[in-house]
């Protein structure tokens, strides 16, 4: 699913005094430059939301449904390895020449999956889309220190963060609508202008004579490749073990794409470069802990990957119709932010516990709601489902402004930064394990042996009896961040 965080803003600088009103941002070149920022958040965001819509689709055409959870599977890890290499591209090319850049991949990437003749195509696509993705998201949040004053930057945060809101209205209708007619590949067609559109205003409001300028350093910033090497390859050795021939060698797989997980952690702990702050690999302490949770609140929404298959092929549901019920999710996550968000101390709390228990049971209600319907009206049946999706985003969004917040109050003094840029490399690898693991768990269950109605039955039962656990084991974290804030007071 989606997600509508975003990397922090480098906390080595002071923060602003006061905070600018909406007409400031809105006014002006201001305007004009929040436009060319949030332009390719926007299309990062509304391409996940097309996609997902239109995937059943895809399948039907040129085949592949053994292969389905790998096209989120290397969207993400494209995201992961783009968003690393943001750092570098900006400061090699600066801020027009790395926006122009992600634009450029991110199109060739949506071009590749226009013409997919087979699966395999396809999913090289979504590899190139996801490393521009990644590229343009970052690059959105990084370039807003070098293009506002101190003033605007909190206004400027949530608009981009915005954009995924957006999104969920956008993406399934263009999607849905496309799909529903037969021209699936022309949902990808579409996001070209859109692309070359914001290419043009970059040009024009990015450019040293509008202001914008941006000095080289004197040497490229390092990246820690070698543990996003280790990161990538863990979770491809995860996704890959659904094709083993017995369970036996599917769950080698997947104990061998953990180890290497694992190995990146122990060498981050030695680099000079580092993914995540100190105490961020102690599941004992609390900084561990919330990093446990954000991964795991999202491995428990990546089922969201195969519910428009299920809602087309088990309820009948249209594309279109599809499409905005599996945004319910998103949508749940965003209401649940904005009205937990100003929630502090007890408040907060509370919020933070209930969360997890929220996702838990959406994601057990769609275990019993999404393999057998006609239990319910048909009408009280969507309603059932899309509250049940709804809850599941919920469970994530009134818990998560308070998980960030601890994570910036928790980090040791000196690595506030890395902990708020690492943020972003816990979600999107929590995201990668959770889509890998779902085609593997959706596949052994009977995707596509015996498939049909038959085997996505099985399937929608155990993806989401199984996924439950994730959010489930949050609840016992959440209580040792709590207790932990709370002997702090």
């Amino acid at each position: 699913m989606a997600s509508s965080s975003s990397p922090s803003l480098d906390r080595s600088r002071a923060d602003p005094p006061a905070t600018a009103g909406w007409g400031e941002l809105f006014s002006g070149r201001n305007g004009w430059r929040a436009l060319a920022l949030t332009g390719g958040v926007a299309l990062h965001a509304v391409n996940v939301h097309i996609v997902t819509t239109v995937l059943p689709s895809v399948v039907r055409e040129i085949g592949g449904l053994d292969w389905y959870a790998w096209s989120t599977t290397l969207f993400v890890l494209g995201s992961i390895l783009g968003a690393a290499l943001s750092v570098r591209l900006l400061a090699v090319l600066g801020p027009r020449g790395a926006c122009l850049a992600a634009l450029a991949v991110f199109s060739a990437g949506s071009i590749g999956c226009a013409l997919a003749p087979a699966m395999p195509w396809m999913l090289a696509g979504r590899t190139v889309q996801g490393l521009g993705g990644g590229l343009l998201a970052a690059l959105s949040y990084g370039l807003i220190q070098l293009v506002f004053a101190p003033r605007l930057w909190p206004r400027a945060v949530a608009l981009v963060s915005g954009m995924w809101g957006v999104a969920t209205l956008c993406g399934p209708a263009v999607g849905g609508l496309f799909a529903q007619g037969g021209h699936w590949r022309w949902a990808f067609w579409t996001l070209l202008p859109v692309a070359a559109a914001q290419a043009l205003l970059v040009t024009l409001q990015l450019r040293p004579a509008a202001g914008v300028r941006h000095e080289r350093p004197a040497s490229a910033p390092r990246i820690a490749l070698p543990q996003i090497a280790l990161l990538l390859a863990s979770v491809l050795v995860i996704a890959a073990s659904e094709f083993g021939a017995s369970l036996p060698a599917q769950a080698a797989g997947v104990a061998l794409g953990l180890a290497l997980g694992i190995a990146a952690t122990r060498v981050d702990r030695a680099s000079a470069v580092r993914l995540l702050p100190t105490g961020a690999y102690s599941i004992a302490a609390p900084l561990g802990a919330i990093y446990a949770s954000v991964a795991l609140l999202l491995i428990g929404t990546t089922t969201e990957i195969f519910v428009p298959y299920f809602l087309q092929l088990l309820h009948g549901h249209t594309p279109l119709a599809a499409g905005y019920l599996t945004a319910a999710m998103a949508g749940g996550w965003s209401v649940g932010s904005l009205l937990s968000s100003g929630r502090g101390g007890a408040g907060a709390d509370r919020m933070l516990r209930a969360g997890p228990v929220v996702c838990t049971l959406g994601l057990a209600a769609l275990a019993v709601l999404l393999p057998a319907p006609g239990h319910l009206p048909a009408g009280l049946e969507t309603l059932a489902v899309a509250l049940a999706l709804a809850a599941v985003g919920l469970g994530v969004g009134i818990g998560w402004p308070h998980l960030l917040t601890r994570v910036m109050s928790r980090a040791p003094a000196g690595e506030e930064g890395l902990a708020s840029a690492s943020i972003t490399t816990v979600q999107l690898y929590g995201m990668a394990v959770g889509a890998a693991v779902a085609g593997l768990v959706a596949n052994a269950a009977g995707l596509t042996q015996p498939g049909g109605v038959e085997g996505a039955r099985s399937a929608a039962v155990w993806l989401f009896a199984s996924f439950a656990i994730a959010p489930a084991l949050v609840v016992l974290l959440a209580r040792r961040v709590v207790s932990a804030t709370r002997a702090d007071s």
